[in-house]
């Protein structure tokens, strides 16, 4: 890990902080380090251990180091916890082991409360390390809460700077906090545990123009058993971690941006080869996460659970076998390891062996029965024809900061008029509100920035500067009512 310096006040106080702290620590170390290793020198002496016992005792500490789980040997008896938590259209994710405690973003600011009541009703008082993935609000919302209410040991941050309230509130908590701050750095560990190895293999020292590709990705193995953490990386990210040769081959996925069409590409999921994966998603939310074709790509090769259907999902394991729980069916299936993965994309390093707590029949039949009332019901809820209202099926489809456009888009079978509708930007600096306009079933129309001639598909604010903020924006829609009907982060 290294600290690098941003252009945030704030978040610089933060850095200098951790660096003191961190520096204080090292010299610490450092000091009771020599005074142990003369303490074990005058041991020696004294009880006048032979060669022989001093080789035993190098013998026995090599084969410790060996056995390490962190370094694909043999695990202890202790379990590491990954927690998928259903934070609606958010991740946050929780890592425990051997006591010890790592967040991973904190969903979006009506999430922080239930989020630290998760971690409190799972005995957590303090928390080892948090990482903020990247600094949209669904990843980091949440985190001002969890760090007014936990004793927090390290914070670790993607580095690139925003300039949404949200990052700044946080940033400036953990300034108030003292809480030391770190910048992930690629190829870096983060020191979790020794047993459990945590690589931050994205965000690399050069960022990208688009702030979801700076998503901090971590691959974390113990034993035989492997996570890999996308947060919101896509296309772009996973490019650059198959040109670096990273060992991406994981057990267990957690899918990049909810599963949108940005990320998961094909040759990455074939890279990664995923058993499980994980998607952190809100029930009918307005971007139409999963994206159908990402879903049938990642079902046709693993095992998908999703928090709007499983609500929190929990992976525990051993470093040789896996289990997985979910909050709202409680069943659970075991994975026993069977072997080393083998090097290629087709290769699987475990098997399916057992399904714990498996419905009976009837329950199944049962089972078999909600799923098809919930697809009924989501073709109902694109069937909704309304105008001005919360329910509508009209939605902020795209946004490209860089080229000035905002798109919106009428998924149901119906036309919406979208006269006295708003488009506003993050902190409402700018207002665009829509003339007469209809909006026909399944169309699309792009709201430029600047001046042009409105057509049924191409609306012109007609502003004779940039609306949209480079470094990270949100374009809110709002109906004739002034409800908030969707809104897009990009």
């Amino acid at each position: 890990m290294k600290d690098v310096p941003l252009a945030e006040e704030p978040q610089q106080a933060a850095q200098q902080a951790g660096e003191t702290d961190l520096e204080a620590q090292v010299r610490a170390e450092g000091n009771a380090s020599g005074q142990d290793s003369g303490l074990a020198e005058n041991n020696l002496e004294d009880t006048g251990l032979s060669d022989n016992n001093l080789a035993e005792n190098n013998l026995a500490e090599n084969n410790l180091a060996d056995n390490n789980p962190a370094n694909g040997g043999n695990p202890t008896d202790e379990n590491l916890t990954v927690h998928f938590l259903d934070v609606g259209q958010g991740d946050s994710i929780l890592l425990e082991y051997n006591g010890k405690a790592m967040l991973v973003d904190a969903g979006e600011r009506n999430q922080g409360s239930g989020v630290s009541a998760y971690l409190r009703e799972h005995d957590i008082s303090g928390i080892d390390y948090v990482v903020a993935t990247h600094p949209h609000a669904d990843h980091i919302g949440g985190m001002d809460e969890v760090l007014n209410s936990f004793q927090i040991e390290q914070f670790i941050d993607s580095g690139f700077p925003h300039t949404s309230k949200t990052y700044e509130n946080m940033l400036t908590t953990i300034d108030e906090k003292n809480i030391p701050f770190e910048v992930a750095e690629k190829g870096k560990e983060i020191e979790f545990d020794p047993a459990v190895s945590v690589e931050v293999l994205n965000p690399g020292p050069e960022y990208s123009d688009e702030l979801n590709e700076n998503s901090v990705v971590l691959k974390v193995s113990y034993g035989e058993v492997s996570f890999l953490l996308m947060g919101d990386a896509g296309l772009e990210t996973e490019e650059n971690l198959m040109n670096a040769g990273y060992a991406l081959d994981s057990d267990i996925l957690k899918v990049g941006h909810h599963a949108s069409r940005s990320g998961s590409g094909g040759a990455f999921i074939s890279a990664v080869s995923p058993e499980i994966s994980v998607i952190e998603v809100g029930a009918d939310n307005d971007y139409g996460h999963p994206h159908p074709e990402i879903l049938e790509r990642l079902q046709k090769v693993s095992r998908v659970y999703r928090t709007d259907r499983d609500g929190s999902i929990t992976v525990t394991t051993d470093g040789s076998a896996y289990t997985i729980n979910t909050q709202k069916s409680g069943s659970g299936e075991s994975v026993a390891k069977t072997g080393p993965a083998e090097s290629g994309a087709e290769s699987s390093s475990a098997s399916m062996i057992t399904k714990e707590n498996e419905p009976k029949d009837s329950e199944a039949e049962e089972n078999e029965a909600e799923e098809a009332e919930t697809e009924a019901k989501e073709v109902e809820v694109e069937a909704i024809v309304t105008s001005g209202s919360a329910e509508s099926t009209v939605y902020v489809s795209d946004l490209s900061l860089k080229d000035e456009w905002v798109k919106i888009t009428n998924r149901g079978s119906s036309p919406v008029s979208l006269k006295g509708w708003k488009i506003e930007d993050d902190g409402s600096k700018h207002t665009y509100t829509f003339p007469s306009c209809t909006l026909d079933s399944q169309a699309t129309v792009t709201l430029y920035t600047g001046e042009g001639m409105n057509t049924a598909t191409e609306l012109y604010w007609g502003s004779g500067s940039p609306i949209w903020n480079n470094d990270g924006d949100t374009a809110y829609l709002f109906d004739d009512s002034g409800n908030l009907v969707a809104s897009l982060e990009g």
